[in-house]
């Protein structure tokens, strides 16, 4: 054999070693045989899922103005109504904290429902509507996203509150609340890093992502695109993969690479999070359903 030959053959060995690498490497975030399971149904529209201490997940019905739980025992149960909740998040102290826009606020509320307003405008002007939110878990200051989407059970005028869709730092003293990033179209899904050095947001309406990092003062410095990809709703795993949606879910590596897509059967995949005793399941709401994936990372608390 001449050693033209030898050397396509070795370079094709190397390609194929390759391919097979990376193809299992996609496929070894998702457990071996797991796949979409349908938990429940019957909703308007399922978004704002997020874990407790515990593993439960909470998620709202949105339309229906309701948050629902789905326990670790597969029980569903209803938890309350809350100013028709939207994004939620858990703080440090374990209070739900939810993008509430029926008058445009953010809640915190209690395991017993006792809830208070913590955000009820912006410089005298009610926010367009807040959407989604997440807690730095080193400090608990509160970034969350405001795009507006008009709602039909609005009873002021819906047209745009602020001068812009902006994304908000509220610092952790809950007093005071700044612009994080006025430079974005319509900013939604937002998810930060455990070590709470970076932050995500997609901006939905420019079909991007960005990354950022955080200042021991909570601004955003260092902006750059993360992935050509916008999207409703976000969270991470322990390897550090995004995970986006709209389309089913779709998966990136901290490189903004993407390594999966996993296909949903709903016309909307609104929203993720990780859940369960292991917080190794990845709960999807979508369109009318909530859903279910084992997987091989874990969720991160």
């Amino acid at each position: 054999m001449c050693i033209k030959s030898k050397v396509l053959i070795l370079s094709l060995f190397v390609i194929a070693t390759s391919f097979v690498a990376n193809a299992q490497k996609r496929r070894s975030i998702i457990a071996e045989g797991a796949k979409v399971e349908k938990l429940a149904d019957g909703f308007s529209f399922t978004e704002g899922p997020i874990a407790d201490k515990n593993g439960n997940v909470y998620f709202t019905d949105q339309p229906n103005d309701r948050i629902m739980i789905w326990s670790l025992d597969g029980k569903l149960s209803e938890f309350g109504s809350f100013g028709r909740a939207n994004g939620m998040y858990f703080d440090n102290d374990g209070r739900l904290l939810t993008c509430s826009d029926m008058e445009n606020q953010i809640f915190s509320i209690g395991m017993d429902g006792k809830y208070n307003v913590i955000v009820n405008d912006f410089n005298g002007k009610r926010l367009n509507g807040p959407n989604d939110l997440w807690v730095n878990p080193k400090n608990g200051g509160i970034y969350f996203t405001d795009p507006l989407y008009k709602r039909n059970y609005w009873t002021r005028e819906p047209e745009m509150q602020q001068e812009g869709e902006y994304v908000y730092y509220i610092k952790p003293d809950r007093k005071s609340i700044i612009k994080a990033d006025c430079d974005l179209i319509k900013p939604n899904g937002i998810i930060g890093a455990p070590d709470g050095k970076k932050l995500y947001v997609a901006d939905i309406g420019d079909n991007k992502t960005y990354v950022y990092d955080i200042r021991s003062d909570g601004t955003l410095v260092n902006k750059k695109l993360f992935c050509s990809m916008g999207s409703d709703g976000m969270t991470i795993d322990n390897k550090g993969n995004i995970y986006l949606t709209g389309r089913g879910v779709f998966v990136f590596n901290s490189k903004g690479e993407q390594i999966e897509h996993i296909t949903v059967d709903a016309n909307w995949t609104a929203n993720v999070c990780f859940g369960g005793k292991d917080l190794n399941t990845l709960f999807i709401t979508a369109s009318q359903y909530l859903f279910s994936l084992k997987m091989n990372v874990n969720g991160v608390r």
